[in-house]
């Protein structure tokens, strides 16, 4: 944990340092902040496994090297979209599929080793939560967008003219979520028959 957070807060200071765009950096990286914080808070009392941190720790780098450019801007993005003939920066789907791929597993984690659930619970709720999770981001970041930083909207919102932006990350958590559950699933189901 300790290595992961020392490279974390690495990149984080290199994205702040050269960030294209400040102000969406802060907001990007509030949650970033508070889950952080949470995460530090609960490591000595309930740590979680290695490879939850290992998920959590992709997941977050992904975040903040989109928030340092915007993710509408970010660069691997236009780097696929060249590759894949496509007609926009899909960075930020990245990061929305990532976030139901690489964090639905340390929910899991949670539900069965610090909460105790019962295990079919545990193989349900990450999906369930991820989905509410994004939904809610959703509509977290278009108030945010709208109230508080009106000028700063469309890089933070990030839609890129797609009405169904915010239709499709959630989609794309929640198809993460799904995908990451049923190959922890799988596989444990292998190792069982070995």
């Amino acid at each position: 944990m300790k290595a992961y957070l020392a490279l974390f807060g690495s990149l984080w200071i290199y994205t702040l340092v050269f960030t294209t765009d400040l102000q969406n950096w802060c907001i990007e990286n509030t949650l970033t902040a508070l889950f952080l914080g949470a995460l530090y808070l609960g490591y000595r009392r309930h740590p979680l496994s290695d490879v939850s941190y290992t998920f959590i720790w992709v997941y977050l780098c992904l975040h903040v090297y989109g928030a340092m450019y915007t993710y509408a801007e970010n660069p691997f993005g236009y780097q696929l979209q060249e590759w894949f003939h496509t007609e926009r920066n899909h960075y930020d789907r990245i990061v929305h599929f990532s976030f139901g791929f690489m964090l639905a597993y340390p929910m899991r984690d949670v539900f069965l080793s610090i909460m105790e659930f019962p295990p079919k619970y545990a193989w349900i709720l990450p999906a369930e939560i991820t989905l509410s999770f994004s939904g809610m981001y959703e509509l977290i970041e278009w108030s945010v967008a709208d109230i508080f930083f009106p000028a700063q909207g469309a890089a933070y919102l990030g839609s890129q003219g797609d009405p169904w932006d915010a239709q499709k990350d959630m989609f794309l958590a929640f198809s993460g979520s799904i995908l990451i559950l049923l190959l922890t699933y799988s596989f444990k189901k292998i190792l069982r028959e070995k």
